[in-house]
């Protein structure tokens, strides 16, 4: 069996929302929601034959898309806006068959969008853990007298993905030694060296890490001078 057509909606088929209260003038109830204008008339919608029919507001275009697909009749709900003087679209009304049928769809493929999610963050851990396993060896080869763990520390901190931190940068991703040294000093100057606490003190940040060079300077050399020691022997 073919398809259904779905009838595109009559181009002078349109539900007003009200901006003063409005009665009917074929039953007389109001104030209405909802009219419909017949010969410069209002009309509710259970006397325009239109009361079957389910509100839908705008704000999700997937659901409202399909749900006029699956809907043999919907009619656009406008309303008037004074400030720009113009009527404008707030939602449709479709057959409430359809919509629950554009409702499961859209839930489909919300299911999708949520396992895709989950696929490309399970992916994305993987590759900030290789990045970091990567960082850290990095680190230890530049600086072999850094503790593993320590080494592993700093490049977790740095390579958090979207920190903005030096391990994400173009030149951390390539590992340059200047962006793997630069996360070294960081890690050394708020753990190794009162630098943290001259900058509560309000010591300005220039003066604090002049104050502190020398110390970072020394950790620096302790973590680098394993390397020379261990090819000395």
């Amino acid at each position: 069996m073919a398809p259904r057509a779905t009838a595109p909606p009559h181009p002078q088929l349109l539900v007003f929302q009200p901006l003063r209260k409005r009665h009917c003038a074929v039953c007389r109830r109001g104030p209405l929601p909802l009219l419909v204008m017949e010969d410069g008339a209002p009309s509710c919608l259970d006397c325009a034959d239109l009361a079957h029919l389910e509100f839908l507001p705008r704000g999700d275009t997937a659901l409202t898309r399909r749900a006029r697909e699956e809907s043999a009749l919907s009619v656009v709900v406008v309303r008037f806006n004074r400030r720009r003087s113009r009527y404008e679209r707030q939602g449709v009304l479709v057959e409430e068959a359809a919509l629950a049928r554009a409702e499961q769809r859209c839930l489909a493929d919300a299911e999708a969008r949520r396992r895709r999610r989950a696929r490309d963050a399970r992916r994305r851990a993987v590759q900030d853990e290789r990045f970091a396993e990567a960082f850290a060896a990095e680190i230890q080869r530049l600086f072999p007298g850094c503790p593993a763990g320590r080494a592993r520390d700093i490049a977790a901190h740095a390579s958090v993905r979207g920190s903005g931190r030096v391990g994400r940068s173009a030149a951390g991703r390539a590992l340059t030694e200047g962006a793997v040294t630069s996360a070294v000093v960081a890690s050394v100057r708020h753990l190794d060296t009162p630098y943290d606490r001259l900058l509560m003190s309000g010591v300005p940040r220039q003066e604090a890490r002049r104050r502190i060079a020398a110390a970072v300077e020394t950790v620096l050399r302790g973590w680098r001078a394993a390397r020379g020691e261990a090819g000395a022997g």
